[in-house]
């Protein structure tokens, strides 16, 4: 399966940009790898409103 991969432009205030970075280069990790690595970690973790409707109706 191919590797399919969406390039976006992301505006952001400039002290969440540094924290990133800053965090970026403590996992040293890109700040790309870093961004993906929070929101993969942030998704994963979250229940979504499917599941969570689901649960409550079982």
């Amino acid at each position: 399966m191919p590797d399919d991969k969406v390039k976006i432009t992301l505006r952001m205030p400039s002290e969440l940009h540094a924290r990133l970075t800053d965090g970026a280069k403590t996992s040293r990790r890109s700040l790309n790898s870093e961004i993906l690595y929070l929101l993969e970690t942030a998704t994963s973790d979250a229940p979504t409103a499917d599941s969570t409707s689901r649960e409550g109706a079982a």
